[in-house]
């Protein structure tokens, strides 16, 4: 992951080897965050397998805040989705 901005509170994430599978999932999670002004995300071009993650925040809260908090909520939401399955497979 590589971050880029001039500002704090804007920021674009480039994610290596990523499409519409994590980017759209991601988003939802981090717009749940009353914080997040503005989150989207691309895909760069059909040829290549990274995105562009763009977050910007009110106030002072740094965006590298609330992707942490995205991913962390994202794999929270896949484990309980995999025990889940687990449990009713057995």
């Amino acid at each position: 992951v590589q971050a880029d901005g001039t500002d704090g509170n804007c920021v674009t994430f480039v994610l290596h080897d990523e499409d519409h599978t994590l980017g759209n999932s991601l988003r939802y999670m981090v717009m749940k965050n009353p914080d997040v002004e503005f989150c989207g995300y691309c895909i760069t071009h059909p040829s290549e397998s990274k995105i562009n993650f763009r977050i910007q925040t009110r106030g002072t809260l740094p965006a590298v805040e609330p992707f942490r908090k995205g991913l962390n909520d994202l794999m929270g939401v896949c484990q309980h989705v995999l025990n889940t399955f687990e449990v009713r497979l057995k």
